[in-house]
This record gives structure tokens, sequence and C-alpha cells, in this order.
């Protein structure tokens, strides 16, 4: 998923470097989109993966 929102952000990036205002404001969105996302399955992850069975 982090994969995926560097992969937009790249996109954007360029997109706004050429100057295509509506690409480059659809690929930032999902990539801010998917930032979120990975952040919040991430922090998830770091709570529960140390938890163990007993």
């Amino acid at each position: 998923m982090l994969g995926w929102a560097i992969f937009f952000l790249i996109v954007a990036l360029i997109a706004a470097l050429f100057g295509f205002g509506g690409i480059a404001g659809a690929a930032t969105s999902i990539a801010q989109i998917l930032f979120v996302i990975f952040l919040v399955l991430f922090i998830v992850s770091l709570l529960f993966g140390r938890r163990t069975v007993a």
C-alpha cells in the first residue's frame, strides 16, 4: 500500500512539473488518501503486533 502512495505521489509531482492541474490534483488526492490508510494500518499493526497469546 505504501508503494501505491509513493507511486501516486511521484505521478502527482511529475504532472505538476508539466502543469497538468487536473491530473496533478487527482493523483495528489489519491496519494493523500493512500498515505492516511497506510498510516492507520501501520499504527494498528504496531499496537496489535506486540501482543502475545498466552
